[in-house]
């Protein structure tokens, strides 16, 4: 069998230093990509969201997000939703929240029953 060649995406620096690994290095590095990859995948948890978003019962689109009902300053500071106050908030809007590459962020849905 031949030495399998490296993804194309793959780093330099990456593609030359793992052949040069031990098998049991190999081994470890692997269990380390999947637990970062099913990391990096998971759902947002209800307790990383924003005190002002609450979970809905929609479906994600995406399967790997979390739907919420969220308030929202239009950031006008002349607005009078500008002062915090959820009287004075616009919304509820619909946003999902989800994990790209470890880093949680949110992409606008729609208006509550708009779908």
């Amino acid at each position: 069998m031949k030495q399998p060649s490296p993804p194309a995406s793959l780093p330099k620096y990456l593609a030359e230093g793992l052949p040069k690994q031990d098998t049991e290095t190999l081994h470890e590095v692997q269990a380390y990509v999947e637990a970062l990859t099913e990391y990096r995948e998971q759902s947002v948890d209800t307790d990383e969201l924003p005190e002002t978003a609450e979970p809905v019962d929609e479906p994600d689109s995406e399967g790997t997000g979390t739907v919420v009902k969220e308030k929202v300053t239009c950031g006008d500071d002349s607005c009078k939703c500008a002062s915090g106050d959820p009287a004075d908030m616009h919304g509820p809007y619909l946003y999902r929240y989800y994990r790209e590459n470890g880093t949680m962020k949110s992409e606008y849905v729609g208006k509550p029953g708009s779908e």
